[in-house]
């Protein structure tokens, strides 16, 4: 029986990505590698979106190579795309598969063998499953490799996605999240294009499925049809990672990104005063060129005003190729790495803040996992963490949950159908 370690770096996509890998290997006898066997076969997926990414890409190619030694080492994901001449000189590596053919990846790898359909059935570790419905991006932001990387737009069809997810559903799994490296772009691959707001409906339609989410999706892209979809869906759930980037319009402007703070404010506005429980996280830079420390301000100001419920924080790092690379006005390291403080602690604040207007509140909690002992944790349906006493509870399961305490790292919660069932035994 032969063994494959496959390693994920980076987005939901290549979550998704490695995921189907691992799939079509399972489905042609292999199995995940034990902790101190060594791999027959590894797979390295990885990341280049920022150059601490690159570093930690190279760091795992190396560490794999050195524990396993493998009969097969290939290379895949977005570093591997920009740096394929650079890995094909390491020996260790036998394979660098481009973005263009990672659905083919195992073909290109062992061309005499016959492999399965790329898609999901399960998603190994999680409760919730990534959906990838798109992939690459037309936008070509300044500072973003990613459309060099990873191409321009394509989607898939609505009916292979209604395929793939109803697959997830019959292995017992009741979320999945939408996502792709740019979903705003999503068309359905065909013409006229679909919308989103169509895929939403839908998947909102099928049986045994719990709930929805949408991954990262830009603010000038939640228009009056995709609000409608969302908050009138049983299925999609009251929160969204709408990107910000910066909270300054001069900055994002620089950014050549398409929409300005103030459609940030009335996209988050209209979906609070569809659905007050609504709650949105984000993706924020730090120290892009030339950031002033008043537009800096202009982006704390816009996080005190949304209270974000997660804030994913990146520092600035030129990536090839980009216009911001050869931009002029860089910010000090010193300076990035003070305002990536008081951002993520401002973040902080933010999202304690957030929580405690639901203190006493309940929501259904999907249970994922045990991050603290003797405490199973999940997200409510508004992606408010709760942790629970896990005594008589399993992962993968919804229960009604009444938020009693605000921590640091989210609620604690109480079990209402534990507290129902004593009431009726008193």
């Amino acid at each position: 029986m032969k063994k494959v370690k496959i390693i994920t770096l980076g987005c939901r996509t290549n979550q998704y990505e490695s995921q189907a890998f691992f799939d079509q290997l399972s489905k042609k006898g292999y199995v995940e590698v034990e902790e101190g066997e060594k791999a027959d076969l590894c797979i390295v997926n990885t990341c280049t979106v920022t150059a601490s990414a690159d570093k930690r890409s190279l760091y795992q190619i190396r560490k794999v190579a050195r524990e396993h030694t493998p009969e097969k080492l290939v290379v895949t994901g977005c570093f591997a795309e920009r740096s394929k001449k650079e890995l094909e000189k390491l020996t260790e590596v036998t394979d660098v598969v481009s973005n263009a053919d990672k659905n083919y990846l195992l073909e290109k790898v062992f061309p005499e063998e016959e492999w399965p359909e790329f898609q999901i059935e399960r998603f190994e570790a999680h409760t919730r499953a990534f959906v990838k419905i798109q992939d690459g991006c037309n936008s070509y932001c300044s500072y973003c490799i990613i459309p060099y990387v990873r191409g321009r737009s394509r989607s898939k069809t609505v009916p292979k996605i209604l395929e793939e997810i109803q697959a997830l559903v019959a292995n017992g799994y009741k979320e999945v999240v939408l996502t792709g490296i740019n979903i705003g772009d999503f068309d359905g691959g065909v013409t006229p294009p679909a919308r989103l707001s169509d895929l939403i409906r839908a998947v909102d339609q099928i049986e045994g499925l719990e709930r929805i989410r949408i991954s990262s999706i830009d603010p000038d892209e939640v228009d009056e049809d995709l609000l409608r979809a969302v908050i009138e869906g049983k299925k999609t759930c009251p929160s969204m990672h709408i990107v910000l980037q910066s909270g300054s319009n001069l900055t994002l402007k620089r950014m050549r990104r398409k929409y300005t703070k103030q459609d940030f404010i009335d996209a988050t506005r209209r979906l609070k005063e569809a659905n007050p429980n609504f709650t949105f996280t984000t993706d924020i830079i730090v120290g892009f060129p030339g950031e002033t420390d008043e537009e800096f301000q202009e982006t704390l100001a816009l996080m005190d005003e949304v209270q974000f419920a997660k804030v994913h924080m990146f520092p600035y790092s030129d990536r090839p190729k980009t216009r911001a690379s050869r931009m002029p006005n860089k910010v000090p390291p010193s300076v990035i790495d003070q305002r990536k403080n008081l951002l993520m602690h401002k973040a902080e604040q933010g999202a304690f803040s957030l929580r405690e207007r639901f203190i006493g509140e309940e929501f259904s909690l999907l249970l994922e996992g045990e991050e603290s002992p003797g405490y199973l944790m999940g997200h409510t349906e508004n992606f408010l963490p709760v942790y629970v006493p896990k005594e008589g509870l399993f992962p993968n399961t919804i229960i009604r949950v009444k938020c009693v305490e605000n921590q640091a790292k989210g609620f604690i919660g109480e079990n209402q159908v534990e507290r129902k069932v004593q009431a009726l035994l008193a």
